[in-house]
């Protein structure tokens, strides 16, 4: 294997790991306050699964972005792209917005979810609230997929 192609394959790993590393954290955040919360009221479990699922989707943008890369790197088919020490390090970079947005974004939207999880459980009413709230912190994991897909776009070999 050449160094282009490591690099390349370390591009996807990254966005997978990272991304996927900061949903697990998030989730566990949110998850342990809102098992707390379900102690006192368990008919809640609708409305706080939403906000424990929030974090998960960094995970899945990092893996979308994984199977961008292997894909377009040839894995999938067996018609592997000879890289350059250049194009792998272009790879490696491509996915590097995904990978670290998704890793501090999950992290933090489990805590503001986990913040939405109290504030449903002292009032019913203010779902929608909470979850806006835990949106407003997706919105740069989805910008850090954006920026990784629009680099994928304009890589050509």
């Amino acid at each position: 294997m050449n160094v282009g192609l490591f690099l390349a394959i370390l591009g996807a790993a990254l966005a997978v790991a990272l991304a996927g590393t900061g949903s697990a954290k998030g989730i566990g955040i949110v998850g342990t306050a809102a098992s707390g919360a379900l102690s006192e009221d368990p008919k809640k479990f609708g409305k706080f699964i939403l906000l424990v699922a929030l974090p998960g989707t960094q995970g899945i943008y990092g893996f979308v972005m994984g199977f961008l890369t292997i894909q377009k790197i040839g894995l999938l088919t067996g018609n592997v792209v000879q890289l350059s020490l250049v194009q792998g390090l272009e790879v490696l970079f491509m996915n590097l917005p995904i990978a670290i947005a998704g890793l501090f974004s999950a992290i933090h939207q489990g805590k503001v979810c986990a913040g939405g999880v109290n504030l449903v459980s002292k009032q019913d009413t203010e779902m929608g609230k909470a979850l806006v709230m835990g949106v407003l912190v997706e919105f740069y994991a989805v910008l850090g997929l954006l920026v990784s897909i629009f680099i994928w776009q304009f890589l050509s070999f």
